[in-house]
């Protein structure tokens, strides 16, 4: 084994292997998707001292490379003794792989991967860290993730070893490449059966495996707080009150993924490359004074784009924003635009279109590449601040994906997304003007049909230039609450209500308690009604069972004196990474869960003990955590994931590399799914499990989301359902929520087999709440509900 070390002296890697301390370990530890360490003694004689930051090289005789990496600290100073020249000293280092450079740095700016390749997002990360530190073209696709959002306060190595589990897969970097494959690309293989005629290798007496964890059948997972109800709260006007309560505190995402998903103020000396991908084939976008300046453009759609790195989720509340905005000249493009697909006009399904006419620049609404709502001419001179505000009372739409290993093979479970409709407003503010001068609405989707067909995610583009002149101050894309105000006037028109901050041109704020307070001139007048959509919350909670493998153990136990007994095996725990944003999510992991619970295979464990591996193969032999263990015992073979490899170095000719191999599945030791055996205190555990068959067959009826109240009299709620319910079934109206059935009769208002129905009224302040049922034994519901209150006068 060969160890050199360059102390950036300008000397270059120097050959220390002769200074290693026979007498001590020198020690290379590997772990799955995590930092490798070594570890060792040097006698240095008359070498120089390494010095904190060298780089270190070991390779072996068949020059395999072990290891490289850095002293992360200064070497320790041992006294071994005396001599005649007086005390002598060996010196301990403690060396970190490549990425420990990566690991140093600040993480910038960082966005949420969705429905990706993990290789994909792994580049990402790695670019934005230090672009050109390392080679990626080792970095495979890889198996999609669900979402992934990187965290500020983690390293490059946490984050990556966090994204590689949730696609079941391993990263490492040595010699400044850095390489991503998914878990058991390598197999190495072992059979047992073949030592006993001397025709292998593998030993029996270097392998401790076992089971090291009971078979579950049964499991309760609980997750993230996740958006329940789908409210509709009415209020009434008096032209005094400024301030109203909503009945409970609407949804808010949890800090990462409320994370703002693109925000710059254009102040630097060069675009941001970790916000930004820019395609300016004629350099026509530049930062200035004023901010991003527009200096023109080719004349050609989507070919002078600054579009955000990352997509966004078109999902709860989004509030687009252009600021500090001026525009001068011939102008063609579009503006604060949402794209599904690449970016050009016939791809927006939201943005602001800008064109000239008759040497007058006007901007309208632009609705899946098609003009929408009232044109406004914009004036030279003015600033202005562009909005784009979208409500989906969907508050997730791409749905995470779990993956693990059962008998070898790699199996996923969820992904996908959830359909939603969306309402959206677009308004502009003359900044110009005084700063109570409400916001010009150029297009309300409160008077509009909801858009029914929305794409789940898309690219944010601040700017698609065809040719424009002007600049913007600022970009911001936020999520706000996820409550959307819609007025009725006195007269009967519709119109939406803006939530924003006082000065900026809105109506009213809506803290994160739900209170609701109307600025001077916005307050709401007596004979209107007001009525705020928003999602209520609750913990995430399931209960799956695999009924085969309850069946299965209830059987073995036939035969015992006592007679048999269940064959349920409880296991209830936490999902901490992937995240389980929502009950769907939950499911999904559930079943991964069972997949491998129920397994024998998968709760197997140990370590395995082999002698120079690394010099078999052409150097192939070298073990990775990742790798894939193949043990053939008896005729079977079971194969095993690498956890951890331990190489020690033995003071001997030839080489002799000791690895000590520890290996685990899924159940032993979770890889694509990181678990918690404590549940959420607020977690309200289900007392009917659903199996694995009836999650297949389908469990719940779409939600009502579209549901609204259509008129309030003194004695009757009139109700939109929004869907034609199933033949057989219909709507059922309670009282309470979470107690929907055909048998329970506390709290049951009414069953009504039509879309559209009433509902008696008796008193001022009430509460319904609705779900979809159909005819099946028993009925299938709609997983949440869809609630009326209302706060309305009885005359």
């Amino acid at each position: 084994m060969t160890l050199t070390i360059d102390n950036l002296t300008g000397l270059g890697p120097l050959d220390y292997t002769a200074a290693i301390a026979a007498d001590t370990p020198f020690a290379l530890t590997r772990t799955l998707n995590a930092p490798s360490i070594l570890t060792g003694i040097l006698h240095l004689n008359a070498m120089p001292t390494p010095s904190r930051r060298a780089r270190l090289t070991l390779t072996s005789d068949n020059g395999t490379t072990l290891f490289t990496g850095y002293i992360a600290t200064e070497p320790a100073a041992i006294y071994a003794g005396d001599t005649t020249t007086g005390p002598v000293f060996r010196y301990k280092i403690s060396a970190v792989s490549d990425e420990w450079l990566l690991d140093k740095q600040p993480l910038p700016y960082l966005g949420t991967t969705l429905a990706a390749p993990a290789g994909t997002a792994l580049r990402a990360l790695t670019a934005r860290v230090e672009p050109g530190l390392f080679t990626t073209s080792g970095v495979a696709a890889g198996r999609a993730i669900g979402v992934f959002s990187p965290s500020s306060s983690a390293t490059w190595s946490e984050n990556a070893g966090t994204l590689a589990n949730a696609a079941y897969s391993a990263y490492r970097v040595v010699a400044g490449a850095l390489s991503f494959q998914p878990a058991g690309n390598s197999t190495h293989a072992l059979n047992f059966d073949s030592s006993f005629d001397g025709g292998g290798t593998a030993s029996f007496a270097a392998l401790n495996l076992g089971q090291v964890k009971e078979l579950a059948n049964d499991v309760t997972l609980s997750g993230d707080i996740e958006p329940a109800a789908y409210i509709s709260e009415t209020f009434a006007g008096d032209g005094v009150t400024t301030i109203f309560q909503l009945s409970e505190a609407p949804f808010r995402a949890t800090a990462a993924a409320a994370r703002t998903p693109v925000a710059d103020t254009f102040d630097e000396s060069v675009i941001n490359p970790q916000i930004w991908s820019v395609a300016d084939p004629g350099s026509h976008l530049t930062l200035g004074a004023g901010g991003l300046t527009l200096n023109g453009g080719n004349g050609i759609d989507g070919q002078t784009t600054l579009s955000a790195l990352d997509p966004v989720e078109i999902a709860g509340s989004l509030l687009l924003e252009a600021g500090g905005l001026t525009l001068s000249g011939a102008n063609q493009g579009v503006l604060c635009g949402l794209f599904n697909g690449p970016v050009s006009v016939v791809n927006c399904f939201a943005g602001y279109n800008i064109r000239n006419s008759s040497g007058t620049t006007l901007l309208t609404p632009l609705i899946n590449g098609v003009e929408v709502g009232t044109t406004f001419t914009i004036a030279a001179g003015h600033t202005y601040t562009l909005r784009v505000r979208l409500n989906c009372p969907e508050q997730q739409r791409l749905l995470q994906t779990y993956y693990c290993m059962v008998d070898g093979i790699v199996e996923s479970f969820g992904a996908g997304a959830t359909p939603s409709p969306a309402s959206l407003v677009f308004d502009i503010l003359d900044t110009g003007t005084a700063s109570n001068t409400p916001a010009t609405i150029l297009y309300d989707g409160s008077t509009a049909a909801p858009i029914t067909s929305t794409p789940a995610s898309c690219i944010f583009a601040a700017v698609d230039c065809a040719q424009l002149f002007g600049s913007i101050a600022y970009i911001r894309v936020t999520r706000p609450s996820s409550a959307f105000i819609v007025s009725t006037l006195p007269s009967g028109t519709k119109q939406s209500r803006l939530i924003g901050v006082a000065g900026e041109g809105t109506d009213c704020t809506l803290d994160a308690a739900g209170k609701i307070t109307f600025f001077a001139g916005q307050i709401p007048v007596a004979g209107e009604t007001f009525t705020v959509t928003y999602r209520n919350r609750q913990r995430s909670v399931t209960r799956i069972q695999n009924a085969t493998s309850v069946a299965s153990e209830a059987a073995a136990t036939s035969g015992t004196a006592s007679g048999p007994v269940s064959g349920i095996a409880r296991w209830i725990g936490k999902v901490l990474k992937p995240a389980a944003r929502s009950t769907a999510d939950l499911e999904a992991a559930a079943q991964a869960l069972l997949a491998f619970a129920t397994s024998h295979s998968a709760a197997l464990a140990g370590t395995y003990t082999s002698i120079n591996p690394q010099q078999t193969g052409a150097g192939n032999g070298d073990i990775w955590p990742g790798d894939v263990l193949a043990l053939t015992q008896n005729g079977t073979t079971t194969s095993v994931i690498v956890r951890k490899v331990e190489i020690d170095r033995s003071p001997a000719f030839p080489e002799l590399l000791t690895y000590k191999i520890a290996f685990a599945n899924d159940w032993a030791e979770a890889l694509g799914l990181t678990l918690s055996e404590s549940i959420a205190a607020d977690a309200i555990l289900s007392t009917a499990p659903t199996t694995i068959a009836q999650l297949t067959a389908g469990t719940v009826l779409p939600n009502l989301p579209q549901l609204q109240l259509t008129s309030a009299t003194s004695t009757a709620l009139q109700i939109d359902a929004g869907l034609t319910p199933p033949s057989g079934g219909g709507f059922e109206v309670r009282r309470r929520d979470n107690a929907f059935g055909p048998s329970i009769a506390q709290d049951l208002v009414l069953r009504s087999p039509v879309r559209s129905f009433s509902i008696p009224r008796a008193a001022q302040l009430e509460k319904y709440y609705v779900r979809m049922y159909d005819a099946s034994t028993p009925p299938l519901y709609s997983r949440f509900s869809s609630a009326i209150f209302i706060n309305l006068p009885i005359s």
